[in-house]
């Protein structure tokens, strides 16, 4: 992602938008896919570009909600997709084999159910680029001079 890309992509700006909608709309969709993702259009997935295209012009928006994910975040999973009074609940996650409680899933809710997948979706995005851009460079630190490995096995 551009560093101008980055600078527009703003995860909670995008995410209070999606929770204050009541429906997907296209525009809303157009949005979200202008704001966070960057692999669509994508030159070397032309397929699953067009699904996605396809989907949005269908308004089959839960569909096309599970299509950016696969296109977007490849690494990362729907773990868990539920219907609770009223509330579609959405978990991500990297580790969908782990136990609920090892998991460090992203969770999303909304009344709608593309709604509750998009909100989702930026979590994961955002929670991704995090990820990609440490803060500190990984430097290994220079040993202590006064350290010496000592061995302490007794074969007696």
């Amino acid at each position: 992602m551009t560093t101008a890309a980055l600078r527009h992509y703003d995860p909670p700006s995008l995410g209070n938008r999606l929770r204050n909608a009541q429906v997907m709309t296209q525009p809303l969709m157009l949005e979200i896919i202008d704001k966070a993702c960057r692999h669509f259009p994508s030159l070397g997935q032309i397929e699953p570009t067009a699904r996605v295209t396809r989907l949005i012009e269908a308004e089959a928006w839960a569909d096309a909600a599970l299509a950016l994910m696969e296109l977007e975040l490849p690494l990362w999973q729907v773990r868990r997709i539920a219907y609770d009074e009223g509330e579609w609940h959405c978990a991500l996650s990297r580790e969908r084999e782990l136990p609920d409680w090892l998991d460090a899933a992203v969770e999303a809710r909304h009344s709608d159910l593309a709604l509750a997948l998009l909100s989702a979706f930026i979590e994961g995005r955002a929670l991704a680029l995090e990820v990609s851009r440490p803060s500190v460079p990984a430097v290994r630190p220079a040993p202590d001079p006064l350290y010496e490995p000592v061995g302490c096995e007794n074969f007696g």
